[in-house]
């Protein structure tokens, strides 16, 4: 018979974010980065209508 080890909440929270994690293929990837390429908006309302992190942009360009 197995024991079954208690999760902490904390180990719960981080296993939904990752179920949850919004994931983009590259065509949306490479969607954004040209919005943000021809500069007719700035990075961080580019970032804000994407419900990205203006961080992650920055890191992919």
């Amino acid at each position: 018979m197995k024991k079954q080890k208690k999760k902490t909440a904390e180990s719960i929270v981080k296993e939904i974010k990752r179920h949850t994690r919004r994931k983009f293929n590259s065509e949306e990837k490479t969607r954004i980065i040209i919005e943000g390429l021809r500069g007719e908006d700035n990075i961080t309302s580019i970032c804000r209508k994407e419900s990205i992190n203006p961080n992650l942009y920055s890191n992919s360009t």
